[in-house]
């Protein structure tokens, strides 16, 4: 009977043991509560603003965008994914030696929403090394794939010092294949602190110098996301 009785205890010890574990191992990779909040604009006093060129496929349109960036003289953001830098390294290099910043724009392109907080750790997390491995840059600017995220992604940015990066006008240039609507999108009623959202499209190109006019002309500065937002 006692060794019943002990046999019983020693099972139920364990039982409560196992789920103290597994508890403290699911609240350590749970999203917490954090404070940080997504970046949609900088300093609306600045005269600064960023062109922020998301790139997840091609590079046909690449090289071509540096020549008219390299002319204006401006300086802005690439935001790169991770499968794209691991097929195409040498167009990676390209960009990040004309001078221009590099972002975080996840490995997969997945909805960042939609994974928890392991899922957006690894998105964030394998772009980072793969684009320090290519380049030898430590990147800590994040925009989510489609703007997408949840409380989840925002803690595992705020845990690899990442700040998510979001935009203030989007020229749905991925979509509405016109140039004369990326232009449109790009530079109406723009400000300081602005975010542009692109892509390298053929239409985006055609309409690059003509949106680099227009900031310049009206006294606005075109510069890297991190210098915009401070």
């Amino acid at each position: 009977m006692r060794e019943r009785i002990f046999t019983i205890f020693l099972c139920a010890i364990c039982t409560i043991i196992f789920i103290f574990s597994f508890g403290a191992n699911v609240n350590s990779t749970a999203a917490r509560v954090t404070n940080l909040e997504p970046i949609y604009a900088g300093n609306t006093e600045s005269s600064k603003v960023s062109l922020m060129i998301n790139v997840y496929w091609g590079t046909e349109y690449i090289d071509d965008m540096l020549d008219v960036l390299d002319e204006y003289g401006v300086k802005t953001t690439f935001f790169v994914g991770g499968m794209w830098v691991k097929q195409y390294p040498d167009v990676l290099k390209n960009i990040y030696d004309h001078g221009h910043e590099i972002g975080n724009h996840g490995y997969w392109h997945d909805d960042q929403s939609n994974l928890d907080y392991n899922g957006n750790i690894e998105e964030i997390t394998l772009c980072h090394d793969i684009v320090e491995e290519t380049i030898g840059y430590s990147m800590n600017l994040f925009a989510p794939p489609s703007g997408a995220y949840n409380n989840s992604t925002l803690s595992a940015c705020e845990d690899y010092g990442y700040r998510v990066i979001m935009w203030t006008r989007d020229t749905i240039d991925w979509r509405d294949k016109d140039e004369n609507l990326t232009y449109s999108r790009a530079i109406r009623d723009i400000k300081g602190g602005d975010l542009v959202l692109m892509h390298p499209t053929a239409h985006t190109l055609s309409a690059l110098p003509k949106v680099l006019k227009y900031i310049a002309d009206n006294n606005l500065v075109c510069t890297t996301v991190s210098d915009t937002i401070g």
